[in-house]
């Protein structure tokens, strides 16, 4: 009996360390049907909506995106573009014409003639059968109320809008240079996200977004020789065929000019769709998980590309749950269109068939999708930790799968071992992360760094923004490793998965969860790693002999404080792994593999200089180094190791 009791208060333990987050968020319900011209490449539509506040607030007036309106002459999107543009004109930079431009968007939107201009306009929103009073702000939509919206209420909205899909600029449009006749992303009036920091009310300027989570039933009518690619489980698809029937079934013939598709998705937050009239269809099912690819007709090259796409997404999808969590959904869609990559709910644009961004936009379906993070406020924790699982989705498949492909060419498959033998010979340390930690260093050289905390929106540079939110980001993850042990590291993203899905985490709420499953302190690595530029940089001193000791001497150059791995390497071939831990820390991390490992006491971060001592001799000394994995993210390496002369 009273082991069984222990037992009980034991689990009742762990589930109050380690119990589910309680934050209330808002709930939406959208039913939405339009029609789609593509003659004059306008629509039409209602969207029927119920929303529930679940806060605690009485809301006087609620928000709506209408994100194309940004495809105009003198939008925000437009003027903010061609201002950074200038920013570092003359300077040598990663564009051929030495300018920080979004090469996608450039100039391009002040010389949009006016068919060619995005708008979204919300004609009405009814509430109990009376209009509501409108105010558009470029691409926000303010709808002032009536009747305010009480706590823990639902609301049913009817909205009237019409809109004019613009020549494919950023990630929505028409006609993009793969041929792609429409990639419909952001094109409904989508309600703004009210959350425990409020309204987000987000003008569309450059790059992310954010959203209520619902449940979608769209309807789409469009001309019927079109295929339509979209978020959700299609719910008509034997009436419609395109390769979505089920197999054997006869598919009755159009009765007029159009069809109508009807899809559905449940718990997500965004729906996309795309179409064409020269589309081609692909499917498999794996691990319960209907797969689709979607692309332009080609040569018979394109087709074993985009064939690839789902031979190396079979066999990604059981490591990437794994490692990440289940996929949650029904169905996933890689889908041609937009400008380059773009994620969404159950689905991707993607420009072509690289599997570096099929695993990357893919890859969000968990860090964005399943989590819903705010974007704008955090997207080191979007675009960073999607890019560090790229990084460990590509290596897996590359390493185990990558030249078994019967979709690739046999020289294909010789520039790929090829690449493969010249990464190894590198020896670049942690694998599949090196690109990260690179693009993290040329901004920590570089006078573009901004700190990971800033706007999405309001960084003065495109190329700061990019290496700060996708590399910076994922070294975040990946240095986490070094500070806790990749194993923790490991069991951090399992639980932060299991707490967070669905639940819109910060990027307070992750440390947390990383502070529990550790044990360890973590405040100021969140401190000095997001809300800082200051960088680490970590050197080898002197070494000396004291009271018949070796006492090796470590400096601290940088800014930024860390636990230090120390590796000596002797003459005859044994090693010591000396390990500092940070006194902010408070505590350890486990040792990660069998090299003999002694734990000093802890470095005061106000210290600049360690001094700790070996019982071997100076003269069995081979090699002092410090970080041996390379996961700490030094920006100088040449002071790191020092090898002592015979």
């Amino acid at each position: 009996m009273k082991r069984v009791f222990l037992v009980f208060i034991a689990a009742s333990l762990f589930q109050q360390v380690f119990a589910q987050p309680d934050r209330w968020q808002q709930h939406i319900r959208y039913a939405i049907n339009v029609n789609m011209d593509v003659a004059t490449n306008r629509l039409n539509g209602t969207e029927k909506i119920e929303y529930t506040n679940n806060s605690p607030d009485t809301l006087q007036h609620i928000f709506f995106h209408l994100y194309w309106n940004a495809f105009q002459p003198n939008s925000s999107m437009d003027v903010r573009s061609r201002e950074l543009g200038k920013l570092e004109t003359g300077t040598k930079r990663r564009n051929t014409d030495g300018l920080d431009w979004d090469q996608r968007v450039k100039d391009r939107i002040s010389k949009l003639a006016p068919d060619d201009q995005g708008y979204q306009h919300v004609k009405s929103v009814v509430i109990n059968g009376k209009a509501q009073q409108l105010r558009e702000y470029e691409t926000i939509l303010e709808v002032k109320l009536d009747k305010p919206l009480l706590p823990k209420s639902k609301t049913l909205m009817d909205v009237a809008f019409e809109a004019q899909v613009n020549l494919q600029i950023r990630r929505s449009g028409r006609d993009n240079v793969e041929g792609i006749r429409y990639s419909m992303s952001q094109w409904y009036p989508k309600m703004v996200e009210y959350d425990y920091q409020g309204w987000n009310a987000n003008p569309y300027v450059a790059r992310e977004f954010y959203g209520v989570w619902g449940d979608f039933d769209v309807k789409i009518t469009i001309d019927k020789n079109y295929m339509v690619a979209a978020t959700g489980i299609l719910q008509n698809p034997n009436l419609l065929g395109f390769g979505y029937e089920t197999p054997g079934t006869k598919v009755p013939a159009p009765t007029g000019n159009t069809l109508t598709w009807n899809f559905k998705g449940e718990n997500i937050h965004d729906f996309v769709w795309a179409a064409d009239d020269h589309y081609k269809h692909l499917s498999k099912k794996v691990n319960g998980v209907m797969l689709h690819a979607f692309y332009k007709a080609g040569d018979a090259k394109n087709d074993s590309s985009w064939n690839n796409v789902l031979w190396a997404a079979e066999r990604a999808l059981p490591y990437m749950e794994k490692r990440f969590g289940k996929y949650p959904w029904p169905t996933y869609s890689f889908i041609q269109g937009g400008d380059g990559g773009m994620e969404y709910s159950m689905a991707t644009l993607i420009k072509n068939s690289s599997l570096g961004t099929v695993f990357h936009e893919w890859m969000h379906s968990w860090y964005q999708q399943l989590m819903g993070t705010n974007e704008s406020l955090f997207p080191w924790m979007d675009e960073g930790f999607t890019s560090y699982a790229e990084g460990e989705v590509s290596d897996y498949y590359n390493t185990n799968f990558a030249l078994q492909s019967p979709w690739l060419s046999d020289a294909a498959k010789q520039r790929m071992q090829h690449t493969a033998d010249s990464v190894r010979a590198l020896n670049k340390l942690p694998r599949g992360q090196s690109g990260n930690y690179d693009g993290y260093y040329a901004l920590a050289k570089s006078p573009y760094e901004e700190p990971l905390s800033t706007h999405s929106d309001h960084y003065n540079t495109n190329l700061g923004y990019s290496a700060a939110a996708y590399s910076k980001g994922a070294v975040f993850l990946s240095q986490l490793g070094y500070i806790i042990g990749d194993t923790v590291r490991n069991k951090v993203l399992h639980e932060y998965y299991r707490q967070w899905h669905f639940k819109h985490p910060n990027g307070n709420d992750f440390v947390r969860v990383a502070e529990k499953v550790s044990g360890l302190e973590l405040e100021w690595y969140k401190e000095y790693w997001i809300n800082s530029i200051k960088t680490i940089d970590y050197a080898v001193g002197d070494i000396n002999v004291a009271n018949g000791k070796t006492q090796i001497t470590l400096k601290r150059i940088g800014k930024m404080p860390m636990p230090v791995d120390v590796l000596l390497t002797f003459k005859d071939g044994t090693r010591e792994l000396h390990y500092i831990p940070l006194n902010l820390m408070y505590g350890e991390k486990p040792a990660e593999d069998d090299t003999p490992r002694f734990i000093h006491a802890e470095w005061k971060w106000t210290h600049p200089e360690y001094v700790f001592e070996t019982s071997r001799s100076i003269k069995d000394i081979k090699s002092v180094e410090i970080d041996p994995s390379q996961r700490m993210a030094d920006v100088n390496k040449s002071n790191n190791k020092l090898v002592i002369p015979d």
